[in-house]
C-alpha cells in the first residue's frame, strides 16, 4: 500500500482537468471521453506483463520458502540375503530378510540456512516488484505527457490553419481595392496549405502517440479519443540534494539490503554443507533357517576427509563481496539518471517560462499590430506572414518545452518515488 500511494501521485504536475482552451483536445465523438492521467496510471498497473512477472516471481519465491522448511523424507528398505545360492543356500531355505526404515538428521544448521535464504528471495523479489511497478509508472506518465503533448501541437496547428484561412476575405478585399496584386492571395494560400501539411503530421503523430499509450495500459487499440490534463502547469523544481536523498531510499537501492541478506543466507548454507549429515536406520531381521527374528540398528555419516564445500564457500564469500560494488554501480547509475533529467526538468521549466513570459506575449502583440496594420495597408503580406510564422513558432516550442518539463517530472518521480513538490509561482 505504501508504494501504491506514493507512485499513483507520479505525473502529479499534469493537473487532472480538461485541457484549456488554448491547447485543446482534438475534434472527437461527443460520446468519447478523455482518458486522464489517474486512469492511465491505475490501467498501466493492472495490465502490466512487468508486474504479472513480478509476482509470479514473489509466489515462486513464497513456494521455495514452503519447501525450505521441509524435512528429509525417511527411507524404507528390503533386503534379502542367502537365498538362491547352492546346497545349504538353495531357494529361500535359509534366506534371512531385513526391513529397515533410515532417517536423515541434517547437522551444521542446514534447514534453519536454507530458510533464511528461502525469506531472502521473497524479500527480494517484493523489493523488485516494488521497483518495477514505480517504472511501469513513470514509462506511462511520461506516455501521457507525450500524447497531451501531441494534442496540444495538433490543436495549435488547427488554430494556425483558420486564423490564416480568415485571412483570405481580407487579402481579397485588398486585391479588389488594387491595394495588392492577386499574387497575394496565392502566396497566402501557399502558407495555409502549407501549415495544413504540418498539421496533418501533427495528427499523426498524435495518433502514434495515442497508441503507444493506449499500448501500455493494456489496450490493443485506443479506446480513447483524447488525454485530458493541463500541460500548461508548472512550477520550479525543488533542490537536487533533496531529490537524490529520496532516490537513494528508492527500491532500486533499498533492494540490495535484501540482496545482502540474501547471499549471507547462501554463504551460511554453504558453510552449513561442510558439516556432514547423520543417517540413523532401525530394522527387523528374520533368519528361516532357525525361524528366529531380531532387531538390527544402524548409523551412517560421511567422512569430510576431502570434501569440506570449500568451492562452494569460496563462491558464497566472493557473491557477498560483490553485492557492495553492485550498491555502489547502481548509487551511480541512479545519481547520473537522477541528475540528468534534473537539469533536463530545469532546463525545460526555464524554457517554458522564459517563452511564456517574454517571448509569446511579444508575438502575439507583434502579429496583432502588424495584421490591423496590414488591413491599413501600413505592411505588405509577407511581413504579415513572418509574423504569423514567429508566434507559430513561440507557440510549439512552449509546447515541446511543456513536454519535456512534464516528461522529465515523471521520470524524476519514478526514480526518487514520490510525486514532487513544485513551486506553484507558474501557472
Amino acid at each position: 500500500m505504501f508504494f501504491r500511494t506514493r507512485a499513483l501521485a507520479l505525473g502529479a504536475a499534469i493537473a487532472l482537468l480538461p485541457a484549456p482552451a488554448t491547447h485543446a483536445a482534438p475534434t472527437s465523438p461527443p460520446s468519447a471521453r478523455a482518458l486522464t492521467l489517474s486512469q492511465a496510471l491505475s490501467r498501466a498497473v493492472a495490465t502490466s506483463p512487468g508486474l504479472a512477472m513480478a509476482d509470479r516471481d514473489i509466489g515462486a519465491a513464497g513456494a521455495r520458502s514452503l519447501q525450505a522448511g521441509v524435512f528429509p523424507n525417511p527411507e524404507l528398505s528390503a533386503e534379502l540375503d542367502n537365498a538362491f545360492g547352492s546346497k545349504a543356500k538353495r531357494n529361500l531355505r535359509s534366506a534371512e530378510t531385513t526391513l529397515q526404515i533410515s532417517q536423515l538428521f541434517e547437522l551444521g544448521a542446514k534447514r534453519e540456512a536454507r530458510m533464511a535464504v528461502a525469506a531472502a528471495d521473497i524479500d527480494a523479489a517484493r523489493w523488485d516488484r516494488a521497483a518495477t511497478r514505480l517504472q511501469v509508472l513513470a514509462e506511462t506518465a511520461e506516455a501521457f505527457a507525450r500524447t497531451l503533448g501531441a494534442q496540444a501541437r495538433v490543436s495549435e496547428l488547427d488554430a494556425q490553419v483558420d486564423d490564416l484561412d480568415r485571412l483570405t476575405p481580407l487579402l481579397q478585399r485588398r486585391v479588389e481595392t488594387g491595394a495588392s496584386s492577386s499574387a497575394e492571395i496565392a502566396r497566402g494560400r501557399l502558407a495555409t496549405e502549407t501549415t495544413r501539411v504540418e498539421l496533418a503530421k501533427a495528427r499523426a503523430s498524435f495518433q502514434a502517440a495515442r497508441r503507444e499509450l493506449s499500448a501500455l495500459i493494456g489496450e490493443k487499440a485506443p479506446s480513447f479519443a483524447s488525454v485530458g490534463g493541463d500541460l500548461r502547469r508548472i512550477g520550479a523544481p525543488p533542490p537536487f540534494d533533496s531529490l537524490m536523498s529520496r532516490a537513494l531510499q528508492t527500491p532500486q537501492l533499498t533492494r540490495f539490503t535484501a540482496v545482502r541478506a540474501q547471499r549471507r543466507a547462501l554463504l551460511a548454507a554453504a558453510q552449513a554443507k561442510a558439516t556432514p549429515d547423520v543417517t540413523a536406520g532401525v530394522g527387523w531381521r528374520h533368519d528361516r533357517e532357525d525361524r528366529s527374528n531380531a532387531v538390527m540398528a544402524s548409523l551412517r555419516m560421511p567422512l569430510p576427509v576431502f570434501d569440506r564445500n570449500q568451492g562452494g564457500v569460496i563462491e558464497a564469500n566472493e557473491t557477498l563481496a560483490r553485492t557492495e560494488a553492485e550498491t555502489a554501480a547502481a548509487r551511480r547509475t541512479l545519481t547520473i539518471l537522477v541528475g540528468a533529467a534534473y537539469e533536463a526538468l530545469r532546463g525545460s521549466y526555464d524554457e517554458a517560462r522564459l517563452t511564456r513570459a517574454n517571448v509569446l506575449p511579444v508575438a502575439r502583440e507583434a502579429y496583432d499590430s502588424i495584421r490591423t496594420g496590414y488591413g491599413e495597408g501600413r505592411y505588405s503580406l509577407l511581413e504579415l506572414l513572418d509574423a504569423r510564422a514567429a508566434l507559430s513558432e513561440a507557440s510549439l516550442k512552449e509546447i515541446d518545452a511543456l513536454v519535456s518539463f512534464h516528461a522529465s517530472l515523471a521520470s524524476l518521480e519514478g526514480l526518487t518515488g514520490s510525486a514532487l513538490v513544485l513551486s506553484r509561482r507558474d501557472k
